[in-house]
């Protein structure tokens, strides 16, 4: 073929019609609706997203976003001031954008530390998070000269402070979706929480331009990405619909602020933290965020120097590598990000008025529908619904550090559970093997399935050798004498006679599991000769592994 016959040469489009006819074809039997995902807000994902959406939110989106760029606000955390101004301004100096305090950790302040931070307030945003009306830090403000104080910008979330004389750029009041977060919420309430607030906040200000001028916006972004991306980019397009709701035209700019949710970390293999504070800071970025603060992976326990400047790093490497801070909306134009947050901005928009029809946000937070969600999410971790790598899969079995850092101890976290039985099993756990029997290809699966299930909640298990009958496996438990065992074979050995013959004769004491799900009244006839119980994946992993301790304790009493 020349090069011209290869100039002239057409390809057939292909259309979704016949995608769709292959797609069911690979599927062997399975219907075409098995592909789709179910979210937790009530959106099915889409396998596969071919046209564009009808809307206009992106022209939307990039003109209420005044810059690509984004502020690296990297909290300081330290034990006393002198501490808080070095690190701080190291911070500065090693690519930090901002000066970020978190009141959970007050401490006292001197005049000299206060005169430094003074004035640092003129060069740099500030945001002073969770502050109460007696935190000595507010004194910082007035050092300030007064001529410096229209310079300085950010936010205080203190409610109804009395804001010193010259200070015009300061915000104090916003939603901040830091707790229902973690109680709970999913992007759909998070968006319409968020509109709630702001419309109870402007409802008692002078006017709406007051209002704006005050009020920011936290979002704690978690580990489901391109969720994650689509409620930013949904709040941009609901701020718009909310600002015109009062007759403005031009919705003002406000502050959209993000920061690295704690609801997925976890004390279990902390350095995975690393890689969801990575997801969730690109997220944040693809979002539009105004202003993001990453979260330590180590936070839960207690930080340290190092766990600080990668927390830091994250969004310099990102930036510097990516250079997305050059490009407006960075994630418009994908067809399924801008669907999912049309769907985002029609369910929360509901949701909002819902809300405000039943008594606003006061109302709403009263009810359970919070303690619903978490528990539905919670659901799904503790039955592998959902990982959380290191945690309920793949779980690393090596020294776990269980100090709590109190600021975020009564913090909802789905690792909680599992982190409780691994502490318990630190203390004290049974002597655990499982029967293996027959061919390494046919017991390997299930065994690998029940040594992650007991990993999960700290029990270390040994495997037998391979047995060819239970009366082997008889006299490998009686020399070994394990206080916990699990039979692990295929599903046609399970329906011969070797669990029964197991339980006809095994030592005195032992505690038996079977890996693998069979019938009820297959269950129950064990269970009456000496069964323990069954494993199964999708089995509720917590109230298992915690009835395997109860059962042990409770023999090892007798």
């Amino acid at each position: 073929m020349t090069i011209e016959n290869m100039k002239k040469t057409t390809f057939e489009k292909a259309d979704f019609r016949q995608w769709k006819v292959l797609a069911e074809q690979s599927l062997k039997g399975k219907p075409y609706e098995s592909l789709l995902t179910e979210t937790w807000e009530g959106i099915n994902l889409q396998p596969l997203y071919y046209e564009k959406t009808n809307s206009k939110n992106t022209k939307i989106i990039q003109t209420m976003k005044d810059s690509p760029d984004w502020i690296i606000a990297q909290q300081t955390i330290a034990d006393d001031a002198s501490s808080f101004i070095n690190q701080l301004k190291s911070s500065l100096e090693k690519g930090n954008e901002s000066i970020v305090y978190d009141g959970m950790f007050q401490f006292d302040w001197g005049d000299e530390e206060l005169l430094q931070l003074a004035s640092l307030l003129s060069e740099y945003p500030v945001f002073f998070m969770n502050i109460a009306s007696d935190d000595p830090i507010l004194r910082a403000f007035d050092f300030v000269h007064h001529e410096n104080r229209e310079t300085v910008q950010g936010v205080v979330q203190l409610k109804d402070w009395v804001i010193p004389v010259g200070y015009k750029k300061l915000r104090t009041d916003g939603a901040d979706l830091w707790k229902v977060h973690h109680d709970g919420a999913d992007a759909v309430t998070e968006l319409a929480i968020a509109l709630s607030e702001a419309a109870r906040i402007a409802g008692a200000a002078e006017s709406f331009q007051t209002f704006a001028d005050n009020f920011f916006v936290r979002f704690a972004i978690d580990t489901h990405f391109f969720m994650e991306i689509a409620k930013l980019r949904a709040f941009r397009i609901l701020w718009k619909a909310f600002s015109n709701a009062y007759e403005i035209e031009d919705a003002p700019h406000i502050p959209v602020m993000a920061v690295t949710s704690l609801r997925s970390y976890s004390k279990l293999d902390p350095y995975v933290n690393l890689l969801r504070a990575g997801n969730e800071t690109f997220a944040s970025i693809l979002g539009g965020a105004d202003i993001i603060t990453v979260h330590p992976h180590d936070i839960l326990t207690g930080p340290n120097e190092s766990s600080i400047r990668y927390a830091k790093n994250i969004q310099l490497v990102l930036k510097e590598e990516t250079h997305v801070e050059k490009v407006l909306d960075p994630a418009g134009g994908s067809y399924f990000i801008e669907d999912l947050t049309d769907e985002l901005v029609e369910k929360a928009w509901a949701l909002f008025l819902e809300i405000e029809k039943n008594g606003g946000i006061h109302v709403f937070l009263q009810r359970d529908e919070l303690k619903e969600l978490l528990s539905k999410r919670q659901s799904e971790v503790n039955t592998n619904k959902k990982s959380l790598i290191g945690t309920n899969i793949y779980a690393d079995l090596g020294t776990t550090n269980f100090a709590d850092n109190d600021a975020y101890k009564q913090l909802n976290r789905l690792a909680k559970p599992f982190e409780n039985l691994r502490k318990k099993a630190s203390e004290n756990q049974p002597k655990t093997v499982l029967l293996t029997f027959g061919e390494l290809k046919n017991f390997k699966p299930r065994a690998d399935f029940v040594t992650g299930f007991l990993a999960s909640g700290g029990i270390k298990s040994e495997w037998s050798p391979s047995f060819q009958s239970a009366e082997q496996a008889i006299e490998w438990l009686e020399t070994v004498k394990p206080d916990y065992a699990i039979v692990c074979t295929t599903d046609e050995e399970l329906s011969g006679r070797i669990v029964e013959s197991i339980l006809e004769k095994m030592p005195e004491g032992l505690l038996l599991d079977v890996a693998g799900k069979v019938d009820k009244e297959t269950e129950q006839k064990w269970i009456e000769k000496g069964l323990n119980g069954i494993i199964y994946n999708g089995q509720n992993k917590i109230e298992k592994l915690y009835s395997i301790f109860d059962a042990w304790q409770e023999g090892a009493a007798k």
